[in-house]
């Protein structure tokens, strides 16, 4: 028998970063690229396109069984890893369907440009344009909009190029999610002590309370020394940032390619260490795993 999911409630679909890792070593946290489902107030928001939209778009199709539905798609930035299974978004596909994708500018000639780029001739057989589906491309021009009664704000990220995360205020709770993000350093780029404890405490203040955290966890210290300036977040920094913003729940996301299970089984048990004493709980991102909200 097959378990309902909660009313409201989020689902991962895709949890590693940069490249897809398919295999025996990450079959239990999942090998997928960034793709996050929530289900609230009679919405339907998808947050992110990678290789995880795929197994979602299957699981929707199954879900609807023909009958049409509308879905809004927020796109973090337009790296490959978050974009790169809406080619195979099967929903995308039926015209009964809308998809209203959402997002920031993502190259010079603007997100949907983008979107249609890794979808020309030289990469893949079917044109954007040829989609079935009602596929609406929308660029945001406001950190703060609404998705039906779903408040979503938007802030601008530490990662190479445009990026932001989003945080969605529902009836049953709020998720923040930052799938991309490096805490600022005086020695990253020569920030200025001022800009840096800025920058930090807009951050501390975006997430402020939330109830779920989704967040850039890639590297642990060691590793963290060696990737400055890469745009990936440090896990004891991510703990200690959390805790300091009163996040209820944290799940440590974008697992780096290179690491197995066993390692993020390590990094997760060292993150809960850290956040003893606190309030704090502390999660590793897991393909499948369904989160109530409230």
């Amino acid at each position: 028998m097959t378990t309902k999911p909660p009313a409201c409630h989020i689902k991962f679909w895709g949890v590693r970063g940069s490249v897809p890792t398919p295999g025996a070593a990450t079959v239990r946290y999942g090998g997928n690229t960034s793709c996050v489902e929530v289900r609230a107030d009679g919405q339907i928001i998808v947050l992110d396109a990678g290789t995880g939209i795929r197994p979602l778009g299957l699981d929707l199709a199954r879900e609807f069984n023909g009958a049409g539905f509308e879905m809004t798609l927020l796109i973090s930035h337009t790296h490959w890893d978050h974009i790169q299974g809406f080619p195979f978004f099967q929903p995308a596909y039926e015209s009964k369907n809308t998809i209203l994708v959402l997002g920031y500018e993502g190259a010079r000639q603007g997100l949907g440009s983008t979107l249609a780029g890794q979808m020309e001739s030289p990469y893949f057989p079917i044109a954007l344009e040829q989609m079935p589906g009602n596929v609406v491309i929308e660029e945001l021009q406001s950190f703060d909009f609404q998705i039906g009664p779903v408040r979503a704000t938007a802030t601008t990220v530490n990662h190479p190029g445009i990026a932001v995360g989003y945080r969605l205020a529902t009836s049953s709770g709020s998720v923040a999610y930052l799938p991309d993000n490096e805490p600022f350093h005086e020695d990253q780029h020569g920030y200025s002590r001022d800009r840096v404890d800025l920058q930090n405490r807009k951050l501390i203040e975006f997430i402020r309370d939330v109830d779920v955290l989704i967040i850039d966890s890639q590297y642990d210290s060691d590793e963290y020394s060696a990737h400055i300036g890469w745009g990936h977040g440090c896990l004891d920094e991510v703990v200690r940032l959390a805790m300091l913003s009163g996040v209820k729940r944290l799940y440590l996301f974008h697992h780096d390619p290179g690491h197995d299970d066993a390692r993020i089984d390590a990094m997760l048990a060292h993150a809960r260490k850290l956040a003893e004493g606190s309030p704090l709980e502390v999660h590793a991102a897991t393909e499948g795993e369904v989160v109530a909200l409230g």
